[in-house]
Protein backbone atom coordinates (compact mmCIF):
# COMPACT_ATOMS: atom_id res chain seq x y z
CA UNK A 1 0.00 0.00 0.00
CA UNK A 2 1.55 3.10 -1.25
CA UNK A 3 2.45 6.20 0.94
CA UNK A 4 -0.17 9.27 1.52
CA UNK A 5 0.77 11.18 -1.75
CA UNK A 6 -1.14 14.64 -0.83
CA UNK A 7 -2.07 16.23 -4.07
CA UNK A 8 0.32 19.10 -5.07
CA UNK A 9 -0.72 22.59 -5.29
CA UNK A 10 0.73 23.49 -7.54
CA UNK A 11 3.05 20.53 -8.84
CA UNK A 12 6.29 21.68 -8.63
CA UNK A 13 7.18 19.85 -12.01
CA UNK A 14 5.24 19.32 -15.35
CA UNK A 15 4.95 15.75 -16.41
CA UNK A 16 3.07 14.03 -19.23
CA UNK A 17 1.25 10.80 -18.67
CA UNK A 18 2.60 8.66 -21.39
CA UNK A 19 0.73 4.91 -21.26
CA UNK A 20 2.12 1.86 -23.72
CA UNK A 21 -0.16 -0.12 -26.04
CA UNK A 22 0.10 -3.50 -24.58
CA UNK A 23 -0.60 -4.74 -28.28
CA UNK A 24 2.92 -3.67 -29.13
CA UNK A 25 4.26 -5.12 -26.75
CA UNK A 26 2.51 -8.34 -27.51
CA UNK A 27 3.92 -7.38 -31.59
CA UNK A 28 7.49 -7.78 -30.05
CA UNK A 29 7.37 -11.12 -28.41
CA UNK A 30 5.54 -12.34 -31.34
CA UNK A 31 8.25 -11.35 -33.38
CA UNK A 32 10.89 -13.13 -30.82
CA UNK A 33 9.13 -16.31 -31.07
CA UNK A 34 6.45 -16.48 -28.09
CA UNK A 35 3.18 -17.78 -29.31
CA UNK A 36 -0.12 -17.06 -27.27
CA UNK A 37 -2.13 -17.69 -25.80
CA UNK A 38 0.70 -18.82 -23.62
CA UNK A 39 0.19 -22.69 -22.37
CA UNK A 40 -1.44 -23.46 -19.06
CA UNK A 41 0.41 -23.57 -15.73
CA UNK A 42 0.81 -26.91 -14.47
CA UNK A 43 -2.18 -28.48 -12.89
CA UNK A 44 -2.79 -31.81 -11.73
CA UNK A 45 -5.93 -33.19 -10.23
CA UNK A 46 -4.54 -34.63 -7.81
CA UNK A 47 -2.81 -31.56 -7.37
CA UNK A 48 0.68 -30.06 -7.67
CA UNK A 49 2.54 -30.56 -4.69
CA UNK A 50 4.13 -34.10 -4.97
CA UNK A 51 5.09 -32.45 -8.73
CA UNK A 52 6.84 -29.56 -8.26
CA UNK A 53 10.69 -29.56 -6.74
CA UNK A 54 11.21 -29.17 -2.93
CA UNK A 55 11.94 -25.90 -1.69
CA UNK A 56 15.80 -24.41 -1.63
CA UNK A 57 15.75 -24.69 2.33
CA UNK A 58 13.51 -26.98 4.65
CA UNK A 59 10.53 -24.75 5.68
CA UNK A 60 7.25 -25.66 7.27
CA UNK A 61 3.49 -24.47 6.42
CA UNK A 62 2.16 -23.18 3.72
CA UNK A 63 3.43 -23.20 1.19
CA UNK A 64 6.53 -25.22 1.69
CA UNK A 65 4.53 -28.21 2.67
CA UNK A 66 1.23 -27.64 1.88
CA UNK A 67 -1.34 -27.27 -0.81
CA UNK A 68 -4.82 -25.94 -1.37
CA UNK A 69 -6.92 -29.27 -1.55
CA UNK A 70 -8.27 -29.54 -5.45
CA UNK A 71 -11.42 -30.87 -3.95
CA UNK A 72 -12.42 -27.34 -3.39
CA UNK A 73 -12.98 -26.69 -7.36
CA UNK A 74 -16.58 -27.63 -7.93
CA UNK A 75 -16.00 -29.43 -11.29
CA UNK A 76 -19.57 -28.44 -12.24
CA UNK A 77 -18.08 -24.97 -12.73
CA UNK A 78 -16.11 -23.81 -15.71
CA UNK A 79 -13.57 -22.12 -13.67
CA UNK A 80 -12.47 -18.99 -16.04
CA UNK A 81 -8.59 -18.64 -16.46
CA UNK A 82 -6.54 -16.27 -14.28
CA UNK A 83 -3.35 -14.66 -15.04
CA UNK A 84 -0.92 -13.99 -12.39
CA UNK A 85 1.84 -11.51 -13.42
CA UNK A 86 5.10 -11.26 -11.35
CA UNK A 87 7.66 -8.70 -11.60
CA UNK A 88 10.89 -9.39 -10.01
CA UNK A 89 14.30 -8.37 -9.64
CA UNK A 90 16.97 -9.73 -7.45
CA UNK A 91 14.33 -10.72 -4.91
CA UNK A 92 15.87 -14.61 -4.48
CA UNK A 93 15.45 -14.71 -0.76
CA UNK A 94 11.48 -14.64 -1.72
CA UNK A 95 10.54 -15.61 -5.15
CA UNK A 96 10.48 -19.16 -4.34
CA UNK A 97 7.43 -18.83 -1.94
CA UNK A 98 6.08 -16.69 -4.31
CA UNK A 99 6.08 -19.28 -6.90
CA UNK A 100 5.08 -21.82 -4.77
CA UNK A 101 1.92 -20.12 -3.26
CA UNK A 102 0.39 -19.34 -6.91
CA UNK A 103 1.26 -22.58 -8.14
CA UNK A 104 -0.10 -24.47 -5.23
CA UNK A 105 -3.22 -22.85 -5.20
CA UNK A 106 -3.53 -26.04 -7.84
CA UNK A 107 -6.25 -23.44 -9.68
CA UNK A 108 -7.43 -25.95 -12.21
CA UNK A 109 -7.17 -22.90 -15.15
CA UNK A 110 -3.90 -20.83 -14.38
CA UNK A 111 -1.16 -18.69 -16.62
CA UNK A 112 1.11 -17.52 -14.52
CA UNK A 113 3.93 -15.40 -16.03
CA UNK A 114 7.35 -14.27 -14.56
CA UNK A 115 9.36 -10.91 -15.63
CA UNK A 116 12.34 -10.99 -14.12
CA UNK A 117 15.05 -7.74 -15.06
CA UNK A 118 17.95 -9.78 -15.44
CA UNK A 119 18.84 -10.44 -11.68
CA UNK A 120 22.29 -10.97 -10.60
CA UNK A 121 21.09 -12.97 -7.41
CA UNK A 122 20.14 -16.70 -7.59
CA UNK A 123 16.79 -15.94 -8.81
CA UNK A 124 17.27 -17.73 -12.65
CA UNK A 125 18.07 -20.72 -10.55
CA UNK A 126 15.08 -20.70 -9.08
CA UNK A 127 13.17 -19.67 -12.13
CA UNK A 128 14.68 -22.67 -14.08
CA UNK A 129 13.34 -24.89 -11.53
CA UNK A 130 9.87 -24.21 -11.64
CA UNK A 131 10.10 -23.45 -15.43
CA UNK A 132 8.14 -26.52 -16.58
CA UNK A 133 5.05 -25.18 -14.10
CA UNK A 134 5.09 -21.80 -15.63
CA UNK A 135 3.62 -20.31 -18.66
CA UNK A 136 6.07 -18.27 -19.72
CA UNK A 137 9.37 -16.58 -17.98
CA UNK A 138 12.45 -14.63 -18.83
CA UNK A 139 15.63 -12.67 -17.28
CA UNK A 140 16.61 -10.01 -19.30
CA UNK A 141 16.71 -6.38 -18.58
CA UNK A 142 13.65 -4.52 -18.64
CA UNK A 143 12.78 -0.64 -17.89
CA UNK A 144 11.62 -1.10 -14.57
CA UNK A 145 8.65 -3.07 -12.11
CA UNK A 146 5.99 -1.46 -14.25
CA UNK A 147 7.33 -2.22 -17.24
CA UNK A 148 7.95 -5.61 -16.25
CA UNK A 149 4.38 -5.55 -14.74
CA UNK A 150 3.17 -4.35 -18.55
CA UNK A 151 5.38 -7.01 -20.58
CA UNK A 152 3.87 -9.45 -18.31
CA UNK A 153 0.36 -8.54 -19.11
CA UNK A 154 0.79 -8.27 -23.25
CA UNK A 155 0.70 -11.97 -22.68
CA UNK A 156 -1.92 -12.24 -20.93
CA UNK A 157 -5.16 -14.35 -22.22
CA UNK A 158 -6.60 -14.71 -19.36
CA UNK A 159 -10.29 -13.43 -17.97
CA UNK A 160 -9.34 -11.60 -14.63
CA UNK A 161 -6.07 -10.57 -13.34
CA UNK A 162 -3.66 -9.97 -11.11
CA UNK A 163 0.16 -9.18 -10.56
CA UNK A 164 1.90 -10.30 -7.39
CA UNK A 165 5.54 -9.15 -6.56
CA UNK A 166 8.62 -11.56 -6.36
CA UNK A 167 8.50 -10.69 -2.50
CA UNK A 168 5.05 -11.11 -1.60
CA UNK A 169 3.24 -13.77 -1.44
CA UNK A 170 -0.82 -15.08 -1.35
CA UNK A 171 -2.65 -17.27 1.09
CA UNK A 172 -3.89 -20.76 0.86
CA UNK A 173 -6.99 -21.28 -1.24
CA UNK A 174 -7.41 -17.45 -2.46
CA UNK A 175 -7.69 -18.15 -6.02
CA UNK A 176 -10.65 -20.30 -5.04
CA UNK A 177 -12.21 -17.62 -3.13
CA UNK A 178 -11.62 -14.75 -5.57
CA UNK A 179 -12.73 -16.35 -8.32
CA UNK A 180 -16.05 -17.95 -6.95
CA UNK A 181 -16.31 -14.04 -5.75
CA UNK A 182 -16.05 -12.75 -9.25
CA UNK A 183 -18.45 -15.57 -10.54
CA UNK A 184 -21.03 -14.61 -7.56
CA UNK A 185 -21.20 -10.73 -7.56
CA UNK A 186 -20.52 -10.31 -10.99
CA UNK A 187 -17.52 -7.79 -9.80
CA UNK A 188 -14.94 -6.56 -11.99
CA UNK A 189 -12.17 -5.66 -8.88
CA UNK A 190 -11.91 -7.78 -5.78
CA UNK A 191 -10.07 -7.06 -3.09
CA UNK A 192 -9.21 -7.84 0.25
CA UNK A 193 -7.39 -7.60 3.62
CA UNK A 194 -3.81 -8.93 4.19
CA UNK A 195 -0.55 -9.29 6.37
CA UNK A 196 2.43 -7.18 6.59
CA UNK A 197 5.75 -9.48 7.60
CA UNK A 198 8.53 -7.94 9.66
CA UNK A 199 11.23 -9.91 8.22
CA UNK A 200 13.66 -8.88 10.96
CA UNK A 201 11.30 -9.45 13.78
CA UNK A 202 9.34 -12.14 12.32
CA UNK A 203 5.67 -10.42 13.35
CA UNK A 204 2.82 -10.73 11.06
CA UNK A 205 0.66 -7.43 11.10
CA UNK A 206 -3.32 -7.92 9.60
CA UNK A 207 -3.43 -4.67 7.22
CA UNK A 208 -7.67 -4.26 6.72
CA UNK A 209 -8.98 -2.04 4.00
CA UNK A 210 -11.88 0.15 4.00
CA UNK A 211 -15.04 -0.24 1.10
CA UNK A 212 -13.49 1.50 -1.75
CA UNK A 213 -15.76 4.25 -2.81
CA UNK A 214 -15.36 6.36 -5.58
CA UNK A 215 -15.54 9.34 -3.57
CA UNK A 216 -12.59 7.85 -1.14
CA UNK A 217 -11.02 6.96 -3.85
CA UNK A 218 -7.51 8.91 -3.78
CA UNK A 219 -6.96 7.75 -0.60
CA UNK A 220 -4.41 5.00 -0.43
CA UNK A 221 -5.93 2.22 1.42
CA UNK A 222 -5.82 -0.76 -1.24
CA UNK A 223 -3.40 -3.45 -0.56
CA UNK A 224 -1.94 -4.58 -3.75
CA UNK A 225 -1.00 -8.08 -3.99
CA UNK A 226 -5.14 -8.70 -2.28
CA UNK A 227 -6.24 -7.11 -5.36
CA UNK A 228 -8.00 -9.30 -8.56
CA UNK A 229 -10.04 -7.59 -11.54
CA UNK A 230 -11.62 -8.53 -14.87
CA UNK A 231 -9.49 -8.34 -18.19
CA UNK A 232 -12.17 -5.93 -19.61
CA UNK A 233 -10.99 -3.20 -17.42
CA UNK A 234 -7.40 -3.93 -17.49
CA UNK A 235 -5.42 -0.71 -18.07
CA UNK A 236 -1.44 -0.41 -18.98
CA UNK A 237 1.25 0.98 -15.17
CA UNK A 238 2.06 4.32 -16.02
CA UNK A 239 6.22 3.45 -16.04
CA UNK A 240 7.56 6.28 -15.33
CA UNK A 241 6.31 5.92 -11.90
CA UNK A 242 8.88 4.23 -9.72
CA UNK A 243 6.64 3.63 -5.95
CA UNK A 244 3.00 4.63 -6.44
CA UNK A 245 2.34 2.57 -9.73
CA UNK A 246 -0.29 0.81 -8.20
CA UNK A 247 -2.45 3.71 -6.58
CA UNK A 248 -2.03 5.51 -10.29
CA UNK A 249 -3.46 2.55 -11.83
CA UNK A 250 -6.40 2.19 -9.13
CA UNK A 251 -7.16 6.38 -9.87
CA UNK A 252 -7.97 5.25 -13.53
CA UNK A 253 -9.24 1.83 -13.64
CA UNK A 254 -10.97 1.14 -10.25
CA UNK A 255 -13.72 4.22 -10.53
CA UNK A 256 -16.81 3.70 -11.73
CA UNK A 257 -16.63 -0.16 -12.06
CA UNK A 258 -18.64 -2.64 -9.82
CA UNK A 259 -16.58 -4.15 -6.55
CA UNK A 260 -16.06 -6.32 -4.14
CA UNK A 261 -14.44 -6.60 -0.64
CA UNK A 262 -13.28 -10.22 0.67
CA UNK A 263 -13.16 -9.65 4.86
CA UNK A 264 -10.11 -11.68 5.08
CA UNK A 265 -6.28 -11.34 4.25
CA UNK A 266 -5.80 -12.83 1.05
CA UNK A 267 -2.24 -12.28 0.99
CA UNK A 268 1.55 -11.33 2.42
CA UNK A 269 3.90 -8.56 1.85
CA UNK A 270 7.53 -8.50 3.44
CA UNK A 271 8.68 -5.61 4.96
CA UNK A 272 12.24 -5.49 4.40
CA UNK A 273 14.88 -2.63 4.22
CA UNK A 274 15.05 -2.97 0.44
CA UNK A 275 11.32 -2.64 0.03
CA UNK A 276 10.38 0.54 -1.89
CA UNK A 277 7.10 0.92 0.93
CA UNK A 278 9.76 0.67 4.00
CA UNK A 279 13.06 1.95 2.61
CA UNK A 280 14.07 5.74 3.85
CA UNK A 281 16.13 6.37 0.88
CA UNK A 282 12.98 6.00 -1.01
CA UNK A 283 11.23 9.30 0.32
CA UNK A 284 12.56 11.65 -2.66
CA UNK A 285 11.38 8.82 -5.22
CA UNK A 286 7.77 9.27 -3.63
CA UNK A 287 7.85 12.77 -3.99
CA UNK A 288 8.57 12.40 -7.41
CA UNK A 289 5.83 10.11 -8.19
CA UNK A 290 3.50 12.51 -6.16
CA UNK A 291 4.68 15.37 -8.67
CA UNK A 292 3.72 13.37 -11.50
CA UNK A 293 0.74 11.96 -10.34
CA UNK A 294 -0.96 15.58 -9.43
CA UNK A 295 0.23 17.20 -12.17
CA UNK A 296 -2.00 19.26 -14.48
CA UNK A 297 -1.10 16.88 -17.72
CA UNK A 298 -1.59 14.02 -15.64
CA UNK A 299 -4.86 13.69 -12.47
CA UNK A 300 -4.09 17.29 -11.53
CA UNK A 301 -4.79 19.17 -8.53
CA UNK A 302 -7.57 18.19 -5.97
CA UNK A 303 -9.08 20.99 -4.48
CA UNK A 304 -11.52 18.93 -1.76
CA UNK A 305 -7.90 17.35 -0.34
CA UNK A 306 -8.87 19.07 2.52
CA UNK A 307 -12.76 17.88 2.83
CA UNK A 308 -11.81 13.88 1.68
CA UNK A 309 -9.10 13.32 4.45
CA UNK A 310 -11.45 15.11 7.02
CA UNK A 311 -14.63 12.45 5.87
CA UNK A 312 -12.04 9.70 5.76
CA UNK A 313 -11.01 10.15 9.46
CA UNK A 314 -14.65 10.39 10.26
CA UNK A 315 -15.41 7.13 8.18
CA UNK A 316 -12.09 5.37 9.78
CA UNK A 317 -13.31 5.88 13.18
CA UNK A 318 -16.78 5.12 12.89
CA UNK A 319 -16.07 1.58 11.06
CA UNK A 320 -13.33 1.29 13.46
CA UNK A 321 -16.38 1.80 16.44
CA UNK A 322 -18.46 -1.13 14.80
CA UNK A 323 -15.64 -3.40 14.18
CA UNK A 324 -15.04 -3.51 17.65
CA UNK A 325 -18.87 -3.82 18.97
CA UNK A 326 -18.62 -7.23 16.21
Amino acid sequence: MPNILTPAFPPVIRFKMNLPDLKKYRTIFKDNGVTTPLSQSGHAKTGLYKMIPKPEQENKGWPWDEETSPDIYDTRIKWPKLTIVTPSFNQGQFIEQTIRAVLLQNYPNLEYIIIDGGSTDNTTKILEKYSPWISYWQSTKDDGQGNAINLGFSLSSGEYHAWINSDDYYLKGVFQKVIQQFLSSKAEFIYGYGYNYKVATGEFEQIKTLPYTDYFIKIPSLIQPSTFWNARIHEPIWEELYCALDYELWLRMVKGHKRALIKEPLSVAHVHDDAKTSDPKMKAKWEEDHQKIWGPDAHGTVHEWKRIVFLNRIRKKLYKLFDDLG
